[in-house]
C-alpha cells in the first residue's frame, strides 16, 4: 500500500470537484478498491502501486480536460476513467471556453479575421464602434494564450481619461479610484475564468490590470498586453505603451476614433500611431463595423442614428462655415 498525492493546479477545484462534490463521489465509486480524499488542490489517494499510477494518469486527463473546456461532466468522467475518449465539444471558430464550459467564439467575419490578424502578428490594433467585441475578443485571444501556455502573463490596460481632479473626488484608496475605467476589462475576465481561478492570477499577478500611468518604465516579457480605448491615449501615451513590449509578447490595441473623450486641442495617440506605424511589418489591423456589432440589436441602430446626426452636421458646416 502507498499514498500517492496528485495536484491539480490548472483548475479551479470547485469546477473540477462539482457541486456538492458530486464528481469526488463519482471518481471515488470508479475507484473501489482505493481510499481517497480531496482538499483544496490536491488529492490523496492510498492503495496498490499500480491502481493509484493509473489513478493519477486519470485524474491528469480529467484534469487537462477541465482546464481546455472549464467544465467537467459526469459523462466525460466516466469516459475517461474508463479508457475511452470522452466526446469533445467541437464547434468552428471557438476561441476559448468560459464559464461552464460555454463557448466564446468570434461571430463576424471581422471577428473571425482579428483571430488570424493575432495569430500572425505581433501587434494587431483592432479598430471599430461600441458593441463589436473588440475588447471581449482580445480579452480571450489573451486567455487563450495564458491556458495554452503560450505566454506567461496577462496585462490589460486603459487610459483613465477624467483621472484629474475628479477621480480625487472618489471614494476609497487608489484601486477603488480607478476600478471603474478597468471595469469593462474585469467583465470580460469574469466570464472566462472562474473566481478562484481568477482571484488567484490576480493575487500572484500573472494576470495584471492597471491604468495606463502605471506602464511606464516597464518592461513586458512573455505576456499578451491589450489597451483599450487606446483612442483616448495622447500621442507621447501611446509610444511609451508601444515601446513596453518585450521578448515573447504580444499586444492588441482597441480603439473607437468617434468616440475621443480628449480635449478638441489634443491629438488622439491612436489615430497618430496608425499614420506613424502604417507600413511597419508584424503589424495587423482590423476594421470593425456597424455589421459586427453583437450587443442589443438596438445599439446598432443608435450607432446607425449618430452616424446619420454627424453626416447632417458636416453637411450644414458645409453650407454654413461661418456659423
Amino acid at each position: 500500500m502507498i499514498e500517492r498525492h496528485v495536484i491539480i493546479d490548472s483548475v479551479d477545484p470547485l469546477v473540477f470537484y462539482g457541486v456538492n462534490n458530486a464528481n469526488v463521489h463519482l471518481i471515488r465509486n470508479l475507484f473501489p478498491k482505493l481510499k481517497m480524499a480531496a482538499r483544496g488542490s490536491v488529492i490523496t489517494v492510498i492503495g496498490d502501486d499500480a491502481e493509484t499510477a493509473d489513478f493519477e494518469a486519470k485524474i491528469k486527463e480529467l484534469e487537462h480536460y477541465c482546464a481546455h473546456y472549464n467544465t467537467l461532466t459526469e459523462d466525460v468522467i466516466i469516459d475517461i476513467i474508463k479508457g475511452e475518449p470522452p466526446k469533445e465539444l467541437k464547434m468552428d471558430d471557438v476561441i476559448v471556453y468560459g464559464l461552464n464550459g460555454r463557448p466564446i467564439k468570434a461571430k463576424t467575419p471581422n471577428q473571425q479575421l482579428m483571430v488570424k490578424v493575432f495569430a500572425e502578428n505581433d501587434l494587431t490594433f483592432a479598430l471599430g464602434p461600441a458593441g463589436t467585441g473588440k475588447t471581449y475578443q482580445a480579452v480571450a485571444l489573451a486567455v487563450r494564450a495564458l491556458k495554452n501556455r503560450e505566454a506567461r502573463k496577462i496585462i490589460l490596460s486603459r487610459p483613465a481619461v477624467e483621472a484629474g481632479e475628479k477621480l480625487g473626488f472618489l471614494p476609497g484608496d487608489m484601486r477603488d479610484k480607478l476600478d471603474p475605467y478597468l471595469q469593462p476589462l474585469y467583465d470580460a475576465l469574469e466570464d472566462m475564468i472562474t473566481p478562484a481561478k481568477l482571484k488567484e492570477y490576480m493575487d500572484t499577478k500573472v494576470i495584471q490590470i492597471a491604468p495606463l500611468a502605471f506602464m511606464r518604465g516597464r518592461t513586458l516579457n512573455d505576456a499578451i498586453i491589450v489597451l483599450d480605448e487606446a483612442q483616448n491615449t495622447t500621442t507621447h501615451q501611446i509610444k511609451m505603451f508601444l515601446t513596453r513590449m518585450g521578448i515573447g509578447s504580444k499586444m492588441v490595441i482597441t480603439g473607437d476614433i468617434t468616440q475621443i473623450d480628449l480635449p478638441r486641442t489634443t491629438t488622439s495617440g491612436l489615430i497618430h500611431a496608425l499614420k506613424v506605424l502604417k507600413n511597419v511589418k508584424g503589424i495587423g489591423v482590423v476594421q470593425f463595423d456597424k455589421r459586427d456589432i453583437v450587443r442589443h440589436q438596438l445599439v446598432q441602430r443608435i450607432v446607425d442614428a449618430y452616424e446619420r446626426h454627424e453626416a447632417e452636421m458636416r453637411e450644414e458646416e458645409k453650407q454654413h462655415p461661418n456659423n
